[in-house]
């Protein structure tokens, strides 16, 4: 058996590297005030019929779409907006205009062909901001993914910002686009020629570079922007030098669906070849009111996770995490006295192995040092005999015994120095200090003296 096409196992090696980006992104949202919020992978199709858009690549070609037992459409999310927007309505969180602050890290599903940072099943980081519409939102939310990206090792990054106008405006706009693309209609395929006919705006996001060189005379949307979008842009652009994130204008930005508005961004990279946005978003605020609520003002954004990882794997290794206890036991009928060492170790919520192979102590040392554990306990027949545990401290070479009294008492100096390698990332050295007396030295090839 194998997984699906496109959907791919997240190994234990790999997982180290997804806790670090969660761990980073709370730390940096939370300081923000930003709370992480989780809605469910399957919605009703029609949710997403009526936000994305009916012209798109994803409501047309790329939805994942089941019918229940009930006889409900029902859809494995492409994207996380449209969710968050039906449990703002849902759950009333903006009612009294209260504010919500959120962001969401989950999978997303679309049927695609499968290639490096693009999968099926695909995760997606995502930043949303309701109840306000000032521009200095805009900047602020831009500078949270920017100082994120950065804090995860990614560089050669360049932002890129639009406006496209209200509803209205766009309409006015995407007749101009028409009437200008209309005169390359012959020189398309039949695919472009319909976003023509049907959604213009849809050329201006294409790949294609025939498609680049039509475009470079095309009108430009903030040509038809009303004084107070163009105000709005104006003001973005000022906040952001302000914060100082740099950006570029890229007057054919668009974004990829149908419910955004005003301020559009993209983040991009130059090492991850066409596949080359890392982060995008920008302003719904008409987006709640599409799905059946009360208008409200809103801007968010995302990042895809496989991506996010290539990128950061470039510049961030991570070390193997630091074992802080092994138990060793060779002989397996001491097992019964391993686990009353356990039961003592366990309230301080140290990493431990406990090793009941049966593999003799040479053996399990050997695994021990591998895991890059701190320090190895010995439970053999003298120390069952006289009720005490050995402690070898690795990498150091030495080697101490006490009662187990004695052992409880010293655990919490243990879990300071695990707590403080934690800390650092480091590997336990012989650099680092013990912080017990040690009474005895073990031999230099690791046998126990």
């Amino acid at each position: 058996m194998q997984s699906i096409r496109g959907m791919h196992d997240i190994l234990p090696e790999e997982m180290k590297y997804w806790q670090y980006i969660y761990d980073k992104v709370f730390h940096t949202l939370d300081s923000a005030n930003y709370q992480e919020i989780r809605t469910p992978i399957v919605e009703s199709k029609s949710l997403f019929e009526r936000s994305i858009g009916q012209d798109t690549d994803i409501i047309n070609k790329e939805m994942y779409t089941l019918m229940d037992q009930g006889n409900r459409e029902l859809t494995l999310r492409p994207e996380g907006t449209a969710g968050l927007a039906r449990a703002i309505i849902q759950h009333k969180l903006c009612e009294n205009s209260t504010m919500q602050k959120l962001w969401y890290l989950g999978p997303m599903f679309r049927y695609e062909r499968p290639q490096k940072g693009r999968q099926r099943q695909f995760h997606q980081l995502g930043l949303e901001c309701y109840g306000n519409n000032h521009p200095a939102i805009d900047a602020e939310v831009i500078s949270l993914a920017n100082n994120i990206l950065a804090d995860l090792g990614c560089n050669k990054l360049s932002i890129e910002i639009n406006s496209i106008g209200s509803n209205h405006e766009r309409a006015i706009y995407e007749q101009k686009l028409k009437e200008y693309l209309i005169k390359y209609i012959n020189d398309l395929d039949n695919e472009y020629g319909q976003k023509i006919i049907r959604n213009p705006l849809r050329i201006l996001d294409s790949k294609n570079p025939q498609i680049h060189k039509i475009v470079e005379n095309a009108p430009r949307i903030t040509n038809y922007l009303d004084i107070e979008s163009k105000n709005h842009f104006e003001e973005v652009q000022e906040y952001l030098s302000i914060l100082d994130v740099p950006f570029n204008l890229n007057h054919n930005l668009v974004r990829g669906l149908d419910y955004y508005n005003n301020t559009v961004f993209e983040i991009k990279t130059q090492l991850l070849g066409s596949q080359d946005t890392v982060c995008g978003g920008g302003r719904y605020n008409n987006l709640t009111q599409q799905l059946g609520g009360q208008q409200i003002d809103a801007i968010g954004w995302g990042i895809g996770l496989e991506r996010l990882l290539i990128l950061m794997q470039k510049n961030i290794i991570l070390d193997k995490q630091v074992n802080c206890i092994y138990i060793a036991t060779p002989n397996l009928v001491h097992v019964e006295y391993s686990l009353r060492i356990l039961k003592l170790i366990k309230p301080h919520h140290l990493k431990y192995e406990l090793d009941v192979s049966g593999s003799s102590l040479k053996k399990q040392l050997q695994k021990a040092n591998r895991k890059n554990t701190m320090i190895l306990i010995i439970v053999g027949e003298e120390e069952v005999r006289q009720q005490t545990v050995t402690i070898k401290w690795l990498n150091l070479h030495l080697q101490q015994t006490c009662s187990l009294t004695s052992f409880s008492s010293l655990i919490p100096k243990i879990t300071l120095e695990y707590q403080n390698l934690l800390k650092h990332n480091q590997k336990y050295s012989a650099k680092q200090y013990p912080l017990v007396d040690i009474s005895q030295k073990s031999s230099d090839n690791g046998a126990v003296e």
